[in-house]
């Protein structure tokens, strides 16, 4: 289990959330569907400027751009083969999309501006239709200016039912995000500066769940709760540690797991993953248990009370299955499956890293890894240092503000192929592929125990990690690391499903 010291500069900016409003608030449904519905159903959401209150009273209201009116924008749920209509009007003074985060859709519902869609303008509309196909736990958020728009509060879940789900006695979704605020309490203008976008990213200094500063979950001993857990943050790692509770993980970004015990019950969530956990409340009535967030090395802090009410529920945990049926994913063929490297360099410390991965970086490294090394530790280092590129995938830097990113693999339509990916840089990558799910099959060449289905793996520090999936969703689709100060300091690419 990885934890990793946090940069001196955002050890001072770190708070610990004081208490707040109720940390289980329901998250206000949009829609949720019939069962047996023929025809799409349609949802309207309005991305505007708005309010949110991220502090209990006495505190204010704070500015912030709202999905329907609310942070988080309202929790859309449907059930799996059903299909879903959303109509997004953008009420903002600029440019926008709707990514739908781990879902599979079609390449023109995927929300990525110019290479999906047109981004939807100020007071136009955009139609977004797809089928469920996958049940689970998945997000949505914009991709144009995702640093700044997600960072204002632009996010929502949107929860894919089982056709049989898990028998519980709730179902609850924490959205987990952190906000950097200023003194006053307003959310801090340095969107995408220099600094984060060569380091760890845009790390708060107040966490919550669901748009509020955590206070106290309340429960009943013998009760049975489906966790929902999404990390909305821009940069943050969540290491939530449930050890006392002895929770169980059921799904790994939407995609069924056979049922398991997290190491030491810490849940790791690089940004844009989801965990759903089984939770039975074992606790006597009326006591308290502290949860702590425990990844990053000295800084844990306290994230949420769960609260016992004084009369249980049951006598002990109920006996109920926990299994999550299959979804509908193609299982790769690791003999006839192509084989692609990639590599990520820059950021702050990325000379001594390379430096102390020669052999990664050797004359059989892909993209020209070799020369574009070299021209960092040289003079290249400080021309990177005075602009907004840091970041390199295979030797190339995405510039958004082109639009003509040509792809960086052209991957064979319905056949299996590993990518092998190298994080030859000193901080931790959470890397997402659009399109697909696909299976995490090795880190630094030891086969992974759980074989998990994800869309978002997180890779550590100079570390390996393989997955593999069918390339069976066809366009061209974004590959990225899911820092956002990273994405729009370089980190993304463009992989072509033909």
């Amino acid at each position: 289990m990885s934890r990793f010291p946090m940069p001196a500069q955002t050890r001072r900016a770190f708070l610990a959330s004081a208490a707040a409003s109720t940390a289980g608030a329901v998250l206000p449904v949009l829609w949720r569907s019939p069962v047996h519905a023929a025809a799409p159903h349609e949802v309207q959401l309005r991305v505007a400027p708005g309010r949110t209150r991220l502090m209990p009273e006495p505190s204010g209201e704070i500015a912030a751009w709202c999905y329907g009116g609310t942070v988080p924008g309202p929790e859309i749920r449907v059930r799996q083969s059903e299909r879903l209509r959303v109509v997004v009007e953008n009420g903002l003074a600029e440019e926008t999309t709707v990514h739908w985060h781990g879902v599979r859709v079609p390449h023109a519902m995927d929300g990525v501006p110019h290479l999906t869609q047109k981004p939807i303008g100020a007071g136009e509309r955009f139609v977004y239709e797809f089928d469920a196909v996958d049940a689970g736990t998945f997000w949505y958020h914009p991709h144009q200016r995702s640093f700044e728009q997600v960072e204002r509060g632009l996010y929502g879940p949107l929860i894919i039912e089982e056709r049989e789900p898990a028998h519980v006695d709730r179902d609850v979704t924490w959205m987990l995000d952190d906000w950097r605020l200023t003194k006053s309490g307003a959310i801090s203008e340095d969107f995408g500066n220099r600094h984060d976008i060569h380091h760890n990213g845009r790390v708060g200094n107040t966490v919550t769940i669901n748009g509020r500063v955590p206070d106290t979950f309340a429960v009943r001993a013998g009760e049975r709760i489906r966790l929902r857990l999404i990390n909305a943050a821009n940069a943050r790692i969540f290491s939530p540690d449930f050890t006392d509770l002895q929770p169980i993980v059921i799904a790994l970004d939407g995609q069924p797991v056979a049922p398991y015990p997290p190491d030491g019950g810490l849940v790791v969530l690089g940004p844009a993953m989801r965990a759903d956990l089984i939770l039975d409340m074992t606790g006597k009535p009326g006591r308290r248990v502290s949860i702590f967030d425990r990844f990053y090395e000295g800084l844990e802090y306290k994230l949420v009370d769960i609260a016992y009410s004084d009369t249980p529920l049951r006598e002990g945990a109920p006996d109920w299955p926990l299994a999550l049926p299959a979804n509908p994913l193609l299982e790769p063929d690791l003999e006839t499956a192509s084989r692609n490297e990639v590599v990520f360099t820059g950021g702050m410390m990325g000379q001594m890293v390379a430096q102390g991965m020669g052999e990664i970086m050797g004359p059989g490294a892909p993209g020209g890894m070799t020369r574009d090394m070299n021209s960092m530790m040289g003079g290249g280092m400080m021309q990177m240092m005075n602009s907004s590129t840091a970041w390199f995938i295979n030797g190339i830097a995405a510039d958004q503000a082109r639009h003509d990113m040509k792809p960086a693999l052209t991957l064979a339509r319905n056949k299996s192929h590993v990518i092998a990916m190298t994080n030859a840089t000193a901080w931790h990558h959470p890397i997402h592929l659009h399109g697909h799910s696909f299976r995490v099959i090795s880190r630094n060449g030891q086969p992974t125990r759980h074989r998990e289905w994800q869309d978002t793996v997180l890779v550590s520090p100079r570390e390996k990690v393989e997955i593999a999936f069918v390339a069976d969703n066809p366009g061209d689709w974004m590959f990225h690391c899911h820092i956002l100060e990273h994405q729009a300091g370089g980190m993304m690419a463009v992989f072509r499903v033909a």
